[in-house]
């Protein structure tokens, strides 16, 4: 499989909840942390989506948004991810951001340069990624 998306997160499929057009599909990317992707009914069938089937929780970069101290409790995007920023690199209106989830798992976000400054984002400090299920792609080998 190969994508523009910058970020491919693989996982197991840990619940659907199933509404009459969309589902709610939780994947389970590392021990203890999940993320949630929206997708129709129709795209669950054709990938034959089911509990403990593996997939592939794809977002681009500019879909995720990062922030400090965030209580998950009071956003709305769905996915709250905390982790450490490991790398920054600067554009002259963007800059792409690498933060480690754990496990393993990294994301690159890219925001503007003047929201890096902003926040004090630099390598070594804790952030938050956000990113709305509807953002959320998931692909099947």
């Amino acid at each position: 499989m190969r994508t523009s998306a910058r970020n491919a997160l693989p996982g197991t499929v840990k619940a659907i909840n199933e509404g009459p057009i969309a589902a709610e599909v939780e994947l389970e990317i590392g021990p203890g942390m999940a993320i949630c992707a929206i997708i129709t009914r129709r795209s669950i069938a054709a990938l034959d989506l089911q509990p403990g089937r593996s997939a592939i929780a794809l977002i681009k970069s500019n879909f995720i948004l990062l922030a400090r101290d965030v209580d998950a409790g009071k956003v709305s995007a769905r996915n709250c991810l905390p982790g450490v920023v490991t790398a920054v690199v600067d554009g002259p209106i963007n800059s792409e951001l690498t933060l480690d989830l754990g496990f393993g798992l990294e994301l690159t976000a890219i925001i503007t340069r003047a929201s890096v400054q902003a926040l004090g984002l630099r390598p070594g400090e804790r952030a938050s990624a956000l990113i709305k299920a509807s953002h959320i792609i998931l692909a099947v080998e």
